[in-house]
Protein backbone atom coordinates (compact mmCIF):
# COMPACT_ATOMS: atom_id res chain seq x y z
CA UNK A 1 0.00 0.00 0.00
CA UNK A 2 2.87 2.37 0.91
CA UNK A 3 4.56 1.57 -2.32
CA UNK A 4 1.40 2.07 -4.26
CA UNK A 5 0.75 5.32 -2.42
CA UNK A 6 4.31 6.46 -3.05
CA UNK A 7 4.05 5.57 -6.71
CA UNK A 8 0.65 7.08 -6.89
CA UNK A 9 2.01 10.26 -5.40
CA UNK A 10 4.00 10.98 -8.52
CA UNK A 11 6.73 13.62 -8.78
CA UNK A 12 5.61 15.55 -5.67
CA UNK A 13 6.40 12.62 -3.37
CA UNK A 14 9.89 12.21 -4.84
CA UNK A 15 10.56 15.89 -4.29
CA UNK A 16 9.62 15.49 -0.62
CA UNK A 17 12.12 12.62 -0.21
CA UNK A 18 14.89 14.63 -1.94
CA UNK A 19 14.31 17.59 0.42
CA UNK A 20 14.70 15.43 3.55
CA UNK A 21 17.90 13.89 2.22
CA UNK A 22 19.37 17.35 1.56
CA UNK A 23 18.57 18.47 5.11
CA UNK A 24 20.27 15.41 6.59
CA UNK A 25 23.34 15.96 4.37
CA UNK A 26 23.56 19.64 5.34
CA UNK A 27 23.33 18.79 9.05
CA UNK A 28 26.11 16.21 8.66
CA UNK A 29 28.28 18.78 6.90
CA UNK A 30 27.74 21.29 9.72
CA UNK A 31 28.77 18.66 12.27
CA UNK A 32 31.93 17.91 10.32
CA UNK A 33 32.81 21.63 10.11
CA UNK A 34 32.15 22.09 13.84
CA UNK A 35 34.36 19.09 14.57
CA UNK A 36 37.18 20.53 12.45
CA UNK A 37 36.98 23.94 14.10
CA UNK A 38 36.94 22.34 17.52
CA UNK A 39 40.00 20.29 16.60
CA UNK A 40 41.93 23.40 15.50
CA UNK A 41 41.01 25.23 18.71
CA UNK A 42 42.20 22.29 20.74
CA UNK A 43 45.45 22.14 18.81
CA UNK A 44 46.01 25.88 19.32
CA UNK A 45 45.38 25.55 23.04
CA UNK A 46 47.77 22.59 23.20
CA UNK A 47 50.53 24.48 21.33
CA UNK A 48 49.99 27.55 23.51
CA UNK A 49 50.46 25.48 26.65
CA UNK A 50 53.59 23.92 25.16
CA UNK A 51 55.08 27.32 24.28
CA UNK A 52 54.43 28.60 27.79
CA UNK A 53 56.13 25.54 29.29
CA UNK A 54 59.19 25.97 27.06
CA UNK A 55 59.30 29.70 27.84
CA UNK A 56 59.28 29.04 31.58
CA UNK A 57 62.04 26.46 31.18
CA UNK A 58 64.22 28.85 29.16
CA UNK A 59 63.67 31.66 31.66
CA UNK A 60 64.57 29.39 34.56
CA UNK A 61 67.72 28.18 32.79
CA UNK A 62 68.79 31.74 31.95
CA UNK A 63 68.20 32.87 35.53
CA UNK A 64 70.18 29.92 36.85
CA UNK A 65 73.04 30.66 34.44
CA UNK A 66 73.17 34.36 35.41
CA UNK A 67 73.08 33.47 39.11
CA UNK A 68 75.90 30.94 38.72
CA UNK A 69 78.04 33.47 36.86
CA UNK A 70 77.45 36.06 39.60
CA UNK A 71 78.32 33.54 42.31
CA UNK A 72 81.59 32.56 40.58
CA UNK A 73 82.57 36.20 40.14
CA UNK A 74 81.74 36.90 43.78
CA UNK A 75 84.09 34.13 44.91
CA UNK A 76 86.92 35.58 42.80
CA UNK A 77 86.25 39.06 44.16
CA UNK A 78 86.20 37.73 47.72
CA UNK A 79 89.59 36.07 47.23
CA UNK A 80 91.09 39.22 45.69
CA UNK A 81 89.68 41.37 48.51
CA UNK A 82 91.37 39.14 51.09
CA UNK A 83 94.67 38.91 49.19
CA UNK A 84 94.91 42.67 48.61
CA UNK A 85 94.56 43.73 52.23
CA UNK A 86 97.42 46.11 53.00
CA UNK A 87 98.71 45.74 49.44
CA UNK A 88 97.19 48.72 47.64
CA UNK A 89 98.27 52.34 47.74
CA UNK A 90 94.71 53.57 48.35
CA UNK A 91 92.22 51.37 50.21
CA UNK A 92 89.22 53.18 48.69
CA UNK A 93 89.18 50.70 45.80
CA UNK A 94 88.95 47.77 48.22
CA UNK A 95 86.15 49.47 50.13
CA UNK A 96 84.22 49.95 46.89
CA UNK A 97 84.70 46.28 46.01
CA UNK A 98 83.46 45.21 49.46
CA UNK A 99 80.31 47.29 49.01
CA UNK A 100 79.53 45.75 45.61
CA UNK A 101 80.30 42.29 46.98
CA UNK A 102 77.71 42.84 49.73
CA UNK A 103 75.18 43.78 47.05
CA UNK A 104 76.03 40.60 45.14
CA UNK A 105 75.53 38.48 48.26
CA UNK A 106 72.15 40.14 48.85
CA UNK A 107 71.10 39.44 45.26
CA UNK A 108 72.16 35.80 45.57
CA UNK A 109 70.15 35.42 48.79
CA UNK A 110 66.98 36.73 47.12
CA UNK A 111 64.72 33.86 45.90
CA UNK A 112 64.67 33.90 42.12
CA UNK A 113 66.52 37.18 41.43
CA UNK A 114 65.83 38.51 37.97
CA UNK A 115 68.31 37.94 35.17
CA UNK A 116 68.64 41.71 34.70
CA UNK A 117 69.54 42.20 38.38
CA UNK A 118 72.10 39.40 38.37
CA UNK A 119 73.76 40.70 35.22
CA UNK A 120 73.79 44.31 36.43
CA UNK A 121 75.41 43.39 39.75
CA UNK A 122 77.88 41.10 37.95
CA UNK A 123 78.98 43.91 35.64
CA UNK A 124 79.51 46.31 38.56
CA UNK A 125 81.31 43.63 40.56
CA UNK A 126 83.57 42.77 37.64
CA UNK A 127 84.64 46.39 37.21
CA UNK A 128 85.32 46.86 40.94
CA UNK A 129 87.25 43.59 41.05
CA UNK A 130 89.43 44.64 38.10
CA UNK A 131 90.21 47.98 39.79
CA UNK A 132 91.42 46.29 42.97
CA UNK A 133 93.44 43.71 41.04
CA UNK A 134 95.14 46.51 39.09
CA UNK A 135 95.82 48.49 42.28
CA UNK A 136 97.38 45.43 43.89
CA UNK A 137 99.53 44.79 40.82
CA UNK A 138 100.74 48.40 40.85
CA UNK A 139 101.53 48.18 44.56
CA UNK A 140 103.54 45.02 43.93
CA UNK A 141 105.38 46.71 41.08
CA UNK A 142 106.35 49.51 43.43
CA UNK A 143 107.63 47.01 45.98
CA UNK A 144 109.61 45.13 43.35
CA UNK A 145 111.05 48.34 41.94
CA UNK A 146 112.11 49.50 45.40
CA UNK A 147 113.71 46.13 46.09
CA UNK A 148 115.54 46.24 42.76
CA UNK A 149 116.87 49.74 43.48
CA UNK A 150 117.97 48.67 46.95
CA UNK A 151 119.81 45.71 45.43
CA UNK A 152 121.96 48.06 43.33
CA UNK A 153 124.55 49.28 45.88
CA UNK A 154 126.03 51.89 43.54
CA UNK A 155 122.66 53.43 42.70
CA UNK A 156 121.05 55.70 45.30
CA UNK A 157 117.33 55.09 45.68
CA UNK A 158 115.04 57.73 44.17
CA UNK A 159 112.24 59.01 46.36
CA UNK A 160 110.26 60.06 43.30
CA UNK A 161 110.15 63.78 43.96
CA UNK A 162 113.31 65.16 42.42
CA UNK A 163 115.05 64.59 45.76
CA UNK A 164 116.60 61.28 45.01
CA UNK A 165 117.85 59.70 48.17
CA UNK A 166 121.43 60.81 47.76
CA UNK A 167 121.68 61.66 51.44
CA UNK A 168 121.74 57.98 52.34
CA UNK A 169 124.52 56.85 54.65
CA UNK A 170 127.75 56.21 52.77
CA UNK A 171 126.85 58.26 49.71
CA UNK A 172 129.62 60.70 48.83
CA UNK A 173 128.47 64.33 49.14
CA UNK A 174 129.23 64.92 45.47
CA UNK A 175 126.77 62.18 44.51
CA UNK A 176 123.86 63.36 46.64
CA UNK A 177 120.77 64.70 44.96
CA UNK A 178 120.94 68.18 43.57
CA UNK A 179 117.27 68.80 44.47
CA UNK A 180 116.56 70.50 47.79
CA UNK A 181 112.90 71.52 47.46
CA UNK A 182 109.72 69.98 48.88
CA UNK A 183 108.63 66.58 47.58
CA UNK A 184 106.48 66.33 44.46
CA UNK A 185 105.19 63.25 42.70
CA UNK A 186 104.05 62.24 39.26
CA UNK A 187 100.33 62.68 38.53
CA UNK A 188 97.63 60.21 37.51
CA UNK A 189 95.43 60.93 34.52
CA UNK A 190 92.93 63.74 34.98
CA UNK A 191 89.39 62.33 35.15
CA UNK A 192 87.15 64.37 32.87
CA UNK A 193 90.16 66.22 31.50
CA UNK A 194 89.60 68.32 28.39
CA UNK A 195 92.97 67.47 26.84
CA UNK A 196 94.63 70.78 27.62
CA UNK A 197 97.96 71.15 29.42
CA UNK A 198 97.72 69.41 32.81
CA UNK A 199 94.21 68.12 32.08
CA UNK A 200 94.80 64.99 30.02
CA UNK A 201 92.08 62.32 30.34
CA UNK A 202 92.85 58.62 30.96
CA UNK A 203 92.31 57.82 27.27
CA UNK A 204 95.27 60.05 26.34
CA UNK A 205 97.81 58.48 28.71
CA UNK A 206 99.50 55.11 29.15
CA UNK A 207 101.59 53.99 32.12
CA UNK A 208 105.10 52.63 31.61
CA UNK A 209 105.34 48.94 32.40
CA UNK A 210 108.38 48.73 34.65
CA UNK A 211 108.00 51.28 37.43
CA UNK A 212 105.65 53.29 39.66
CA UNK A 213 106.47 56.10 42.05
CA UNK A 214 106.87 55.56 45.83
CA UNK A 215 103.18 56.28 46.36
CA UNK A 216 102.21 53.60 43.86
CA UNK A 217 101.18 56.04 41.13
CA UNK A 218 102.12 54.77 37.67
CA UNK A 219 104.39 56.91 35.53
CA UNK A 220 102.03 58.15 32.83
CA UNK A 221 102.96 59.68 29.48
CA UNK A 222 101.01 60.36 26.32
CA UNK A 223 100.23 57.09 24.57
CA UNK A 224 102.79 57.45 21.77
CA UNK A 225 105.46 58.76 24.14
CA UNK A 226 105.05 55.74 26.42
CA UNK A 227 105.31 53.33 23.49
CA UNK A 228 108.56 54.98 22.39
CA UNK A 229 109.96 55.02 25.93
CA UNK A 230 109.19 51.30 26.31
CA UNK A 231 111.43 50.63 23.30
CA UNK A 232 114.11 52.98 24.60
CA UNK A 233 114.08 51.24 27.97
CA UNK A 234 114.69 47.85 26.37
CA UNK A 235 117.86 49.21 24.78
CA UNK A 236 118.88 50.99 28.00
CA UNK A 237 118.45 47.80 30.03
CA UNK A 238 120.52 45.83 27.53
CA UNK A 239 123.32 48.40 27.92
CA UNK A 240 123.27 48.98 31.70
CA UNK A 241 121.64 45.86 33.11
CA UNK A 242 118.71 47.65 34.76
CA UNK A 243 115.63 49.63 33.78
CA UNK A 244 115.75 53.37 33.28
CA UNK A 245 115.00 55.16 36.56
CA UNK A 246 112.14 57.66 36.47
CA UNK A 247 111.36 60.52 38.79
CA UNK A 248 108.50 62.56 37.26
CA UNK A 249 106.42 62.21 34.09
CA UNK A 250 102.89 63.62 33.58
CA UNK A 251 102.19 66.61 35.79
CA UNK A 252 98.59 67.76 36.20
CA UNK A 253 97.56 71.39 36.47
CA UNK A 254 97.11 71.33 40.26
CA UNK A 255 100.65 70.00 40.72
CA UNK A 256 101.99 72.67 38.38
CA UNK A 257 100.33 75.32 40.55
CA UNK A 258 101.79 73.80 43.72
CA UNK A 259 105.28 73.61 42.25
CA UNK A 260 105.14 77.19 41.02
CA UNK A 261 104.13 78.37 44.47
CA UNK A 262 106.86 76.32 46.16
CA UNK A 263 109.75 76.81 43.71
CA UNK A 264 109.01 80.15 42.11
CA UNK A 265 110.31 80.84 38.62
CA UNK A 266 112.32 77.62 38.59
CA UNK A 267 109.02 75.88 37.85
CA UNK A 268 107.04 76.53 34.68
CA UNK A 269 104.00 78.80 34.65
CA UNK A 270 100.98 76.55 35.33
CA UNK A 271 99.45 75.41 32.07
CA UNK A 272 102.73 75.70 30.13
CA UNK A 273 104.83 72.85 31.55
CA UNK A 274 105.98 70.26 29.02
CA UNK A 275 105.13 67.68 31.68
CA UNK A 276 101.51 68.83 31.42
CA UNK A 277 101.43 67.57 27.82
CA UNK A 278 102.51 64.05 28.80
CA UNK A 279 105.59 64.46 26.60
CA UNK A 280 108.31 65.01 29.22
CA UNK A 281 110.10 62.86 31.76
CA UNK A 282 112.65 63.49 34.48
CA UNK A 283 115.18 60.90 35.57
CA UNK A 284 116.35 61.17 39.21
CA UNK A 285 118.48 64.17 40.09
CA UNK A 286 121.48 62.01 40.92
CA UNK A 287 124.64 63.61 39.57
CA UNK A 288 126.74 60.45 39.81
CA UNK A 289 124.18 58.34 37.95
CA UNK A 290 122.43 60.62 35.43
CA UNK A 291 124.41 63.86 35.80
CA UNK A 292 126.56 65.67 33.24
CA UNK A 293 129.09 63.34 31.66
CA UNK A 294 127.81 60.12 33.26
CA UNK A 295 127.63 57.01 31.02
CA UNK A 296 123.85 56.82 31.47
CA UNK A 297 123.18 60.39 30.42
CA UNK A 298 125.65 60.28 27.55
CA UNK A 299 123.94 57.13 26.29
CA UNK A 300 120.49 58.72 26.58
CA UNK A 301 121.62 61.86 24.76
CA UNK A 302 123.20 59.80 21.97
CA UNK A 303 120.52 57.13 21.59
CA UNK A 304 117.33 58.82 22.77
CA UNK A 305 116.65 60.66 19.47
CA UNK A 306 116.40 57.30 17.67
CA UNK A 307 113.33 56.69 19.80
CA UNK A 308 112.01 60.26 19.64
CA UNK A 309 113.39 61.31 23.06
CA UNK A 310 115.66 64.37 23.06
CA UNK A 311 117.15 67.01 25.34
CA UNK A 312 115.59 70.42 24.56
CA UNK A 313 118.14 73.17 23.92
CA UNK A 314 117.21 75.10 27.07
CA UNK A 315 117.97 72.06 29.29
CA UNK A 316 121.44 71.39 27.89
CA UNK A 317 124.55 72.15 29.93
CA UNK A 318 125.03 75.44 28.09
CA UNK A 319 121.29 76.17 27.80
CA UNK A 320 119.21 78.85 29.47
CA UNK A 321 118.03 76.52 32.25
CA UNK A 322 120.36 73.48 32.47
CA UNK A 323 118.59 70.34 33.70
CA UNK A 324 120.52 67.12 33.19
CA UNK A 325 117.52 65.11 34.30
CA UNK A 326 114.98 66.42 31.76
CA UNK A 327 114.04 64.78 28.43
CA UNK A 328 111.17 65.38 26.01
CA UNK A 329 109.44 63.29 23.36
CA UNK A 330 109.35 64.87 19.92
CA UNK A 331 108.36 61.82 17.88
Amino acid sequence: MAVVALVGGGAGAWAHVDHQERERAEQAAVVRVDDAVGSRDADAALWGASDATVGRAVTAATREEAGAALAALAEQARATLAASEGKVADDAARQALAAVLAEADAAAATPGPSVATARRVAATLGAAHATVAQAQAEWQQAQDAAAARAARPTTPSSDGNGSSGGAATGTPPSCRTTYNGPPFYTSPATDGGDGSNGKLPPSALTAVSWDVDPRGTPYYLRNDATAALERLNVAFRARFGHDLDLDLTYRDYATQVAMREALGTIAAVPGTSSHGTGLAMDVPELPCEYGWGTPQREWLVANGPSYGWVVPSWARQNGSNPEYWHFEYRG
